[in-house]
């Protein structure tokens, strides 16, 4: 796990929004709720960002212990991120606050009928994803 925050943090919630902070890394761990990816089929789950800002956001989520990067030895190099089982912990922490979105932010008459991929689909602006992972919740 990398450093926390210089001088310490307040509380759990403060620890828990230094791991997931930033635009993208939520939509990254959504993604890899589905399935493991590859660094390209990230980039196109999530339109908009850069090749830097992932390969950071991953780096970052691997230090902590919630992605997994493995290696495949063969040629061309296969790199596969998925999440750890601490990954999948914060993912099923982060389901009430998707709901809560779902309910007061995007006003969902459905929010409480919406499975855990629907919001993948639902904020990376990608139709059909959620529905091609099946319906899990």
């Amino acid at each position: 796990m990398r450093a926390g925050r210089p001088g310490g943090y307040v509380c759990g919630i403060d620890a828990a929004m230094d791991v997931i902070g930033g635009k993208w890394k939520v939509l990254v761990l959504w993604a890899l709720h589905i399935r493991p990816h590859r660094f390209g089929e990230l980039r196109r789950e999530l339109p908009g960002i850069t090749e830097k800002v992932l390969a950071s956001h991953l780096r970052e989520l691997e230090a902590d212990g919630i992605v997994h990067r493995e290696v495949y030895d063969e040629v061309p190099p296969r790199v596969e991120y998925s999440l750890t089982p601490r990954g999948v912990t914060l993912n099923e922490a982060l389901e009430p606050l998707g709901a809560w979105g779902r309910r007061h932010v995007l006003g969902s008459a459905a929010a409480g009928q919406m499975g855990v991929h629907d919001d993948v689909a639902a904020v990376a602006g990608r139709p059909g994803v959620a529905a091609a992972a099946g319906d899990d919740a």
